[in-house]
């Protein structure tokens, strides 16, 4: 019998007397056993140690210590039947170090798995350790985070950590690991700064770091750590525990932890704000999970033939509108936002969450610090949930301080995700000046033409790149047929600057400074390192480029008109103008924001030729940005040539 076979009758036909008949498909089953206790996991003391574990099906249950991660033989402890499906063990002494596992009856088979809330893990987190959380702070672990007065004064930077340090010529000396990311005074080809000091000098503020809680993934193996290995990581195993292959030693359970928290410190140092990508919507595996062998059938969705919801793609869907699947996801982001002073979440998928979670976490969130960021994929994807309850763009008006990415303005910008071929605005396709304007606004509901899903500037997270599909620099190529690399430049900044001026909360892909490649491959998550990985060689050929990013997060920092806080107030100051066709203007006026400037003026010109605008009568216009782009200013008219953007002042 297959391992999926089993595990689906262990489901369907396990024996229901330790729940009095009542399924955990049944609508009665979250009101009678749902447990709001605050123990769940082990809790730790030199004295003693105290289980808790939430198996109402179970109809025994115990804890099964080891000696090391492989040992095979195993102390078992009973544990007592608690109330609304707790399970509860003390054991005196000081068990410090201690592998552990749970062991569940459910009917007449025995299931083990690891701690749900586990917090350590040994290696390949196949086993919970018990561990003194105190014992893993750095030397240096402040509270203290680096100013972030509006979340729309963010600027996102999104890194896979092996990314940053592998290449040979990063200068890294921890390649791949937590503590390359820590690492300062590193240099690369032709003394360019590298790792954490070129981050910090690009001028954004916040890190976004593809998963680093413990995933399983064949391609990743921490025994094996000498052989080629890489993976993005949404494959989620342990939730609360970092992963082991970015550690120095994944052999030492507790060295991750700290490891992580250095780098953590590290950032805030530095300036920069830490966001981790989470990853709550679906797990690893269905049937070989943790949750599924403690609580068949509860933690995951299922159709009505009884196969699991794949809304994901990745052969599962959580059930996050169950309350302790729930309760689960809420608590492990405070868990991380609190232990590991993470100062933002990306919620991967988050449009198969429930709205009632989210909500749960930003309110909870909020009580924490009310800057710590929220922003999740809010696509409109198909599970076992009706569509009014799902964290979607639709639903955006129910989830007020979460943001959503605006795939709508990305596609308009650069040309359709899916069709490799297609330009976009940048590439001189007609008839998308409209969708630019909703993108620029931010989201909002700018006027009866202009509009999107957002209420507020907040809820609107605008990019061209990411992990995801192909670097911004690929598309291009691949939507360009016949145009030369300087004018593929041209619209690789163009993007950028779109994003970085547009309303809302900017994001960038790690590389897109210095126009990133993966040669052509558009999902990279097994693909080998050496190709992931951000070459310093062609960073230091793209100094220019690097550079121009940097004055275009100058610029968006030095005028607060870029980032009003409030839709009414995009609908006041932002005013679109006149302009021909492959061109977008738009107007920042009466000191927006606070802004130095009385007015701004912005132009996103896509066409290679000469260009002239009427200008607004709104004082004596100077050039701000975009100097090289202006052939003649003046008599109330601005000529350009060339694709790019220009911002003049009045």
């Amino acid at each position: 019998m297959s391992v999926q076979k089993e595990m689906k009758e262990k489901i369907y036909f396990g024996d229901p007397a330790a729940t009095g008949g009542i399924s955990v498909f049944d609508q009665d089953f979250d009101t009678l056993f749902s447990y709001d206790g605050e123990d769940l996991g082990v809790t730790y003391s030199k004295a003693q140690s105290v289980f808790c574990l939430w198996a109402p099906t179970a109809q025994e249950a115990e804890v099964a210590m080891y000696d090391s991660w492989k040992v095979e033989q195993a102390h078992t402890v009973p544990m007592i039947r608690d109330v609304r499906g707790a399970w509860r063990l003390t054991v005196d002494g000081d068990l410090e170090g201690k592998y552990y596992t749970y062991r569940v009856r459910i009917g007449d088979k025995w299931n083990e798995a690891v701690d749900p809330y586990v917090r350590a893990v040994g290696v390949n987190g196949d086993r919970g350790v018990i561990i003194d959380l105190c014992k893993t702070d750095p030397q240096r672990w402040t509270e203290d985070k680096p100013p972030l007065d509006n979340v729309v004064d963010a600027i996102i930077y999104e890194l896979h950590l092996r990314d940053l340090s592998i290449h040979p010529a990063s200068g890294i000396v921890h390649k791949g690991q937590y503590l390359g990311l820590a690492e300062e005074g590193t240099r690369g080809p032709e003394g360019i700064l590298t790792g954490l000091d070129h981050i910090a000098d690009l001028g954004v503020t916040h890190v976004q770091l593809l998963p680093i809680f413990d995933y399983a993934t064949e391609s990743v193996d921490e025994t094996k750590l000498d052989e080629p290995h890489y993976n993005w990581g949404y494959d989620p195993l342990n939730y609360n525990a970092p992963e082991g292959s970015y550690a120095t030693d994944p052999y030492v359970p507790g060295l991750r932890i700290q490891e992580l928290k250095t780098m953590v410190q590290a950032l805030h140092d530095r300036g920069l704000r830490v966001i981790m990508d989470v990853v709550y919507n679906h797990v690893y595996d269905g049937y070989l999970i943790h949750f599924t062998k403690l609580v068949p059938g509860y933690y995951l969705r299922y159709k009505r033939d009884g196969s699991l919801s794949n809304g994901s793609g990745c052969g599962n869907d959580t059930a996050t509108e169950h309350v302790m699947m729930s309760r689960f996801i809420v608590e492990s982001v405070l868990y991380w936002a609190k232990e590991y002073h993470i100062d933002g979440f990306r919620f991967d998928l988050m449009g198969l969450m429930d709205i009632g979670t989210m909500k749960e976490i930003r309110r909870r969130l909020d009580e924490v610090n009310p800057s710590l960021l929220t922003i999740g994929e809010g696509w409109i994807m198909e599970t076992e949930l009706p569509m009014e309850q799902l964290a979607n763009q639709t639903n955006a008006d129910q989830l007020p301080g979460i943001g959503h990415f605006n795939d709508g303005f990305r596609d308009a910008i650069k040309g359709n995700l899916f069709l490799y071929d297609q330009p976009g605005f940048i590439g001189g396709k007609s008839g998308l000046e409209q969708a630019v304007k909703t993108g620029i606004a931010g989201g909002i509901v700018h006027s009866q033409e202009i509009g999107q899903f957002a209420d507020e500037p907040q809820q609107c997270v605008n990019y061209v790149e990411c992990h995801d599909n192909h670097t911004l620099w690929d598309k291009i190529v691949l939507s360009s047929q016949g145009q030369t690399e300087e004018q593929r430049r041209a619209m690789h900044r163009l993007a950028s600057a779109m994003v970085l001026t547009s309303q809302g909360i900017p994001f960038l892909h790690a590389g897109q400074e210095f126009m990133r490649t993966k040669k052509g491959v558009e999902n990279s998550f097994k693909s080998s390192a050496e190709l992931n990985c951000m070459d310093w060689v062609q960073c230091a050929a793209h100094e220019e480029d690097v550079a121009y990013m940097k004055q275009l997060i100058s610029l968006r920092k030095d005028h607060p008109a870029f980032r009003l806080r409030n839709a009414e107030d995009i609908r006041k100051h932002l005013i679109f103008e006149k302009a021909p066709a492959g061109a977008v203007a738009y107007t920042l006026r009466n000191h927006a924001g606070g802004d130095p400037a009385q007015s701004l003026y912005v132009l996103y010109n896509a066409n290679p030729d000469l260009t002239i605008l009427d200008l607004p009568q709104l004082g004596e216009w100077k050039i701000l940005f975009g100097k090289e782009l202006v052939q003649k200013l003046d008599g109330g008219k601005v000529a350009t040539s060339g694709i790019g953007m220009i911002v003049l002042a009045g």
